[in-house]
C-alpha cells in the first residue's frame, strides 16, 4: 500500500477554524446567511482512541470512491479498524480489514480518479492563480486546476482539476497498479503535494486534524495501535446524539476576505493550504 471535538484551531464564538496552527481569531465570525450545511450523506463521522474526527466526502471529486467509504462504513468495515501505518509530518493510514496494510474487501477494486472535469456550474472558489493554473476550494476541498481560460478550446468546454494534499485531504491508498484501491484510505498530517495526481484525493476533516496528528506513529506501527472504534455517516446516526455540522460556503464574502487575508501575510509563500476554514460543529 502507499508507502504514504475541536481541531488544529482557533475558537471563535462557538465556531472553529480547520487549518493548520492554534491562532487568535483575526475576523469576525461568517455571518448566517454564508454558511454551508454539508449533505448528511457525505459527513463522516470517526471515534477513535485518540478522540472524534468529523470529514466531509466530496463526490464532485471521486464519485466512486466516495460511494465505496460510504458502502464500507454503512456495512461497518471501519469499525475497530487500526492505523497500522502512522508517519509524523505525513499521513496516517488505515481501513484494512486486516490492519495489516495488505488487505482489502471482496468488492472490486477502484477505478483511479486522480482528476475531475470541472465546468462553469463546479463550486470552485479561486484563492490564487500560480503558474498559469487556478488554486481554491471545491467545497471543504482544497483544489487545483487548470485555468479556466482552457475551457475555450476543449470540446467539453471544461478543464481538469485535482484535489491537492493540504493536511487533512483524506487520499485512498493502493498499490503500484494505479487502479488497485479498494478500502485503505489515509488522512494527511501535513502538506504534502507531491501525492496529487497520484493518489485519489476525495474528502477532507473538518474536525480533528489534532486527533489525527495525535495517533501513535510507526511503520509499522508498535501494539497497541490507534483505532477507529466507531464510523458513521451523520446520516444513520440517530437525531438524539446527531451532530450538527456548518461549514462556512466558499463563496461567501467572508471566505473571500480569508483569502485575502492569508494572501497578503504570506506574500510570495501563499499556498491553498494557509487558508482556513470556519466549521461550526454542536
Amino acid at each position: 500500500m502507499i508507502r504514504p471535538l475541536v481541531a488544529s484551531i482557533a475558537v471563535l464564538s462557538g465556531l472553529v477554524l480547520a487549518g493548520g496552527a492554534q491562532t487568535a481569531p483575526k475576523v469576525a465570525p461568517p455571518k448566517a446567511a454564508e454558511w454551508r450545511t454539508p449533505a448528511p450523506e457525505d459527513v463522516v463521522v470517526i471515534d477513535t482512541s485518540k478522540g472524534r474526527i468529523v470529514l466531509e466526502l466530496i463526490p464532485e471529486v471521486a464519485p466512486g470512491h466516495v460511494a465505496r467509504y460510504q458502502e464500507l462504513t454503512r456495512e461497518g468495515v471501519y469499525d475497530g479498524r487500526t492505523f497500522f501505518r502512522v508517519i509524523d509530518r505525513f499521513m496516517a493510514q488505515t481501513g484494512d480489514p486486516d490492519d495489516t496494510g495488505e488487505g482489502g474487501t471482496k468488492k472490486p477494486n477502484l477505478k483511479a480518479e486522480f482528476t475531475f472535469r470541472r465546468d462553469a456550474s463546479t463550486p470552485f472558489a479561486p484563492a490564487a492563480a500560480p503558474a498559469g493554473t487556478e488554486v481554491g476550494f471545491l467545497k471543504s476541498l482544497p483544489v487545483v486546476s487548470q485555468a479556466w481560460s482552457w475551457a475555450e478550446v476543449t470540446s467539453d468546454k471544461k478543464v481538469s482539476a485535482w484535489g491537492t494534499y493540504c493536511p487533512g485531504v483524506v487520499g485512498e491508498a493502493r498499490d503500484e497498479d494505479v487502479n488497485s484501491a479498494n478500502s485503505q484510505f489515509f488522512l494527511m498530517r501535513q502538506p504534502y503535494p507531491s501525492l496529487d495526481k497520484r493518489y485519489t484525493a476525495f474528502g477532507r476533516v473538518l474536525t480533528g486534524l489534532d486527533v489525527v496528528r495525535a495517533i501513535k506513529t510507526g511503520e509499522p506501527v508498535e501494539k497497541p495501535q490507534d483505532r477507529m472504534t466507531k464510523v458513521r455517516l451523520l446520516a444513520d446516526i440517530p437525531p438524539a446524539e446527531r451532530p450538527t455540522v456548518r461549514v462556512v460556503d466558499t463563496a461567501s464574502a467572508w471566505f473571500k476576505a480569508e483569502i485575502a487575508r492569508k494572501r497578503a501575510a504570506r506574500g510570495a509563500d501563499f499556498s491553498v493550504c494557509d487558508v482556513d476554514l470556519a466549521v461550526d460543529i454542536r
